[in-house]
């Protein structure tokens, strides 16, 4: 890898998207195209496709198309993809704090 680790991560997990459809699928072990676009406030049928469709390319996510009327698919991740979580985990962390130190300044 010739660039730097850190942005490597990030241009995969970039966008306003990629990070939150991450996290909603580490929250849920398998979880359905429609149940995820619930969970994403504001986030377009398509926009949520395209997206997937990266994070599964990038094998952050899996895709189980079952051959079912009508057809069901879900949507998991993969080993990698559960491996983002403590680092997501340790992002919450920060972002409690920050949001604590510049909303409690007088």
């Amino acid at each position: 890898m010739e660039e730097c680790p850190v942005k490597y991560a990030l241009s995969i997990l970039n966008g306003k998207w990629k990070i939150q459809i991450t996290w909603e699928l580490n929250q849920q072990e398998v979880i359905r195209f429609n149940e995820l676009q619930r969970r994403l406030k504001g986030i377009s049928s398509f926009m949520l496709s395209k997206n997937l469709q990266e994070l599964e390319k990038q094998k952050i996510i899996v895709r189980k198309q079952y051959n079912e009327v009508p057809p069901r698919v879900e949507y998991s991740l993969t080993e990698l993809g559960k491996a983002i979580y403590p680092a997501l985990d340790m992002v919450g962390i920060w972002g409690t704090r920050a949001y604590n130190e510049i909303h409690n300044e007088t």
